[in-house]
């Protein structure tokens, strides 16, 4: 079955024709019938045809005129109502009219064009009524309203179903539209996600390394040091075999132990304390080995009811504390040290405090006071502070001098690991009256564990 919309044009175009000769061929039988002239009525029929060609079939672009489809059908009409009013059989063609009211007769002129026509229809079939009569007047008046009403009733449900149409269409390419920016949304997405993944590989790489500088100073670079205190002591023991040995077993054990955190390192496992152990027993570990190896008393304490942590809040905790013991053996010439893990509601602190020489806080601070700035050591060779380079053999000289610089950097990689974890450091400290940090890291609530 062929598409209704492809014969649209050829009803329009030749419809109207073949009707309007059947009507002229059946007008010629009955006027000859009746012995009249059919003359004024086929040069009425042939004046019509030719209206319609050519102002309608001929002119296809007059179509798309408004004023001239105006004028073309208002002809028409006329012509029909003439032809109606002299043959009411001619009535018959005012499909072909209400065909055009509807193709040509934009809105809303269109309803009144279908009102003039169904006027023309209801003139052909009340054309027997007695008009001069009130009884067929009211015929006459009800006839037309049967044939205006419905067909500017079905002119304007037309009108609804054609805006109805046209907003499902334009809500089509609206759609079409979305789901084409939709589709170029995503591909700029997964092009967005490939660099994030990118930056993320780069940025993982970059805290690696640093992780990787930070593990090397907390465990080899504080071994080596450790160990070359070790054999400086054992050089000056003089002839104390006794003194000589103990020395140079602190070293060997030194060193056995900077040979399992490289290993641990490098597996990038736990530290070697924290394996088998709490925290507050690594801890307590870690301080009785340092307590021993260098002859200085300290006392490990933990307070509040210890919880689970994460593994890298309990290795930057550690670490800290070793670096902080680290540098109380360096540089306090302590005579007592003190280790304090403390687990609140909502954090976990901890604080390691000396009774040594100290130090001024100022000489750590940067310019505005807020943190220790690298920038402000430098080494040897006149290059910049690298934290990767500790324990090269590099001296660090400059406005706070070498003692400060070491224990500058020992700050650096402490407060790069609590701030790493949302954690704040903070250092106490006065020429004289001893050295204070304490670290305090938030723990996450008890479902994060579940």
């Amino acid at each position: 079955m062929s598409d209704p919309a492809a014969r649209w044009p050829v009803l329009v175009t030749v419809g109207p024709y073949a009707l309007l000769a059947l009507l002229a061929g059946v007008t010629v039988a009955i006027k000859r019938s009746a012995g009249e002239s059919p003359l004024i009525d086929l040069v009425l029929c042939a004046l019509m045809a030719a209206w319609m060609l050519g102002v309608f079939t001929l002119r296809p672009a007059w179509r798309e005129r408004v004023p001239v489809m105006a004028v073309f059908f208002t002809v028409l009409i006329l012509l029909t109502a003439i032809l109606v009013v002299r043959d009411p059989w001619f009535g018959f063609f005012t499909p072909a009219a209400y065909v055009y009211a509807f193709r040509v007769l934009p809105w809303p002129w269109e309803p009144v064009g279908v009102a003039a026509v169904a006027m023309v229809a209801g003139t052909a079939q009340a054309y027997g009524v007695d008009k001069t009569t009130p009884v067929g007047l009211i015929t006459y008046v009800a006839v037309m309203a049967a044939n205006v009403s419905p067909m500017c009733g079905f002119a304007w449900f037309a009108r609804r179903g054609a805006q109805q149409n046209d907003e499902r269409k334009r809500a089509l390419a609206e759609a079409r539209e979305a789901n084409r920016r939709l589709e170029t949304t995503l591909t700029e997405n997964a092009a967005l996600h490939e660099q994030l993944l990118a930056q993320a590989r780069r940025a993982g790489v970059h805290d690696e390394r640093r992780r990787m500088a930070r593990e090397i100073h907390d465990t080899l670079a504080q071994g080596l040091t450790g160990i070359i205190t070790q054999l400086h002591a054992a050089e000056h023991a003089g002839d104390d075999p006794a003194e000589w040995r103990r020395h140079i077993e602190a070293a060997t054990t030194l060193a056995g132990e900077s040979l399992s955190e490289a290993r641990r390192s490098v597996d990038a496992l736990r530290p070697e304390p924290l394996r088998m152990a709490r925290l507050s027993e690594a801890l307590a570990s870690v301080a009785g080995r340092w307590s021993a190896l260098h002859d200085i008393p300290v006392q490990v304490m933990t307070t509040g009811t210890a919880r689970p942590m994460r593994p890298e809040v309990e290795v930057a905790l550690l670490r800290t504390a070793q670096e902080a013991l680290t540098n109380v053996a360096k540089h306090a010439r302590a005579t007592r040290a003190g280790v304090t893990l403390s687990y609140m509601e909502h954090e976990v602190a901890l604080d390691v405090r000396d009774d040594g020489a100290g130090f001024d806080p100022p000489l750590l601070r940067d310019d505005d006071g807020d943190g220790f700035d690298p920038a402000r050591l430098r080494d040897s060779d006149g290059g910049g502070f690298d934290p990767v380079r500790l324990g090269d053999g590099g001296s660090f000289e400059g406005a706070v001098g070498p003692r400060t610089a070491h224990l500058g950097f020992g700050l650096v990689a402490m407060r790069q690991r609590i701030e790493g974890l949302s954690g704040t450091l903070q250092v106490e400290s006065e020429p004289g009256v001893g050295t204070g940090i304490s670290a305090r890291v938030p723990i996450e609530p008890a479902e994060f564990f579940a």
